[in-house]
């Protein structure tokens, strides 16, 4: 099927076009490929722009100045100059040195590459990336191919493709070629594999949650036949690298509908074998205010972040805040349970869940802090501004608004919005918190005031000695005053090393490992579930 779609041709970009026009100069067919067709055929605006050729990677470097080769999959990466001039650009994918003379290929490290791998961009140049026509042969690892096989037709290409939808082509003409139907499905919103899915699955397992993520992308459905391969090759799974399935799992987390992504995963029985834990929550019954159990409750919670479009590390948040409650619940009073430090169970859960997909470790830090943090906002009338500045100083200036993100996404996973009095009172009194010394840079002694008035030997001592201060001035700024500090360090000083770092730790990472020690014994002792 061939469909014109000349006024497209605009939305192409002047470095795309510019490859596509120096291959067909040299006699080549070129197309664009994939995705970007998908977008362009859906009025949506292409994040990445892929071409497919029947020249080989020996015939397209010599057309261009700079180029990037990867030559396990063939592609290659064409440089295409921006304005600004600068060289020896460091990429994760190897050393790329573009400062060599022209028509000259850079290799780059493909150790850990992927097909995904060539850079798009550079501070230098635009990267387009162009593909020869391939043909595959056998998948024994269910990720790679044994062997990738170039070719000279289209059609060889097409049928390895994963779905109709990006199985098209279009040429610098406008001119759509679909050989499997891509334009109906589109206009059906269906996905479906191209040719058979348990051999599109068996050839890569990936596919089947880049299907779950597609569908959320693109409010599609999967059909039936897409579905039940899934479901039969769901374990396939396993055979993937942790990082492919993180980054998968980052793109359904970060799409308009992440909920229904997450329940589909559970449903096709992916989920199982990528964050199981979750899965703990399903008919986790909470009672009194709740009416949804933790699955649901935790869905929800998700959801209302993506609504906000708020960033990843809210998403994840707000999936995990409540993720430690099926390994604390105990049996309360009126029909409700109780979930005594489900958030310090949650939050070594969530870590070790982050740290197993191998999310980096700031993002990893974060949800770990805001899943430990989420249940500070949760008594108005307990709230003091000492303990408020407490937990700014926890998490952190640049985080507490973040804070009351994954506050608003656990009531609102409760069918309910927060009173605006609640609001009001909370917001003021961080705000009001914000003004008050939170650490120790903002207390008016420090280290060179310890070592050249007071004399105190640099050492452990002295750190010890500003966070035992900073814990009084949390408790009341006004002792935020040197001769009041002064005083102060004077008595700290008279302490053992022992009893010092226990008052300096106070507010630190060692009373939240005291903290979940605490929780350990108090599952061992009601038999709880670890």
């Amino acid at each position: 099927m061939e469909k014109n779609t000349k006024n497209l041709i605009s939305k192409i970009p002047k470095e795309v076009s510019h490859v596509t026009n120096k291959l067909e100069e040299a006699g080549f067919d070129v197309f664009l490929v994939g995705g970007c067709v998908r977008d362009l055929l859906m009025n949506k605006e292409p994040k990445d722009w892929d071409l497919t050729t029947n020249a080989r990677p020996e015939q397209i470097i010599p057309l261009f100045d700079k180029t990037v080769y990867e030559n396990t999959f063939g592609t290659v990466g064409v440089c295409v100059p921006r304005e600004t001039k600068i060289s020896n650009v460091s990429h994760e994918t190897g050393i790329f040195d573009v400062s060599r003379g022209t028509n000259e290929s850079v290799s780059i490290d493909v150790t850990h590459v992927t097909e995904e791998s060539v850079p798009h961009e550079t501070p230098e140049y635009e990267i387009v990336e162009v593909t020869p026509y391939r043909t595959e042969a056998k998948y024994s690892d269910f990720r790679h191919p044994d062997e990738v096989k170039f070719s000279d037709k289209l059609e060889d290409d097409l049928k390895r493709r994963d779905f109709t939808v990006n199985a098209m082509v279009m040429d610098s003409k406008g001119q759509v070629q679909d050989l499997y139907n891509g334009l109906k499905d589109i206009k059906d919103k269906v996905l479906r594999t191209v040719g058979e899915p348990d051999e599109r699955f068996g050839e890569d397992a990936l596919r089947m949650l880049r299907a779950v993520r597609f569908a959320c992308q693109l409010g599609f459905s999967i059909s039936h036949e897409t579905s039940e391969s899934i479901f039969k090759n769901a374990d396939l799974i396993k055979k993937i690298s942790t990082e492919r399935i993180r980054d998968e799992f980052s793109k359904i987390i970060m799409s308009p509908t992440p909920a229904i992504g997450v329940v589909m995963l559970q449903k096709f029985g992916l989920l199982k074998n990528i964050i199981p834990e979750l899965e703990e929550g399903i008919g986790c019954v909470q009672g009194g205010a709740h009416i949804y159990d933790v699955w649901e409750h935790l869905l929800m919670a998700l959801q209302h972040a993506a609504d906000k479009n708020w960033p990843l590390e809210i998403r994840l948040s707000a999936l995990f805040h409540d993720i430690g409650k099926p390994r604390t619940r105990r049996p309360g009073q009126k029909k409700a349970y109780t979930f005594y430090g489900h958030e310090v169970v949650g939050a070594h859960m969530a870590k070790k869940i982050m740290e197993r997909l191998k999310y980096p470790r700031k993002e990893t830090e974060l949800v770990d802090t805001f899943v430990r943090t989420h249940m500070f906002f949760s008594d108005t009338e307990k709230i003091t501004l000492s303990a408020v500045r407490r937990i700014i100083a926890k998490v952190g200036k640049e985080n507490i608004w973040l804070l009351m993100n994954i506050r608003e996404c656990d009531r609102v996973g409760m069918k309910k919005t927060e009173a605006p009095y609640r609001l009001r009172k909370y917001f003021a009194m961080i705000e009001e918190a914000l003004r008050d010394p939170i650490s120790v840079k903002q207390l008016k002694v420090d280290g060179n005031y310890l070592m050249n008035t007071l004399h105190v030997k640099p050492g452990p001592r002295m750190g010890w000695i500003l966070n035992a201060l900073l814990e009084e001035v949390l408790e009341d700024p006004a002792k935020n005053e040197i001769e009041y500090l002064k005083s102060k360090i004077l008595e700290l000083e008279k302490l053992s090393d022992k009893d010092l770092r226990e008052l300096g730790e106070k507010g630190k990472e060692a009373k939240e490992e005291l903290e979940e020690e605490e929780v350990g014994k108090l599952h061992a002792k009601h038999g709880v579930k670890k």
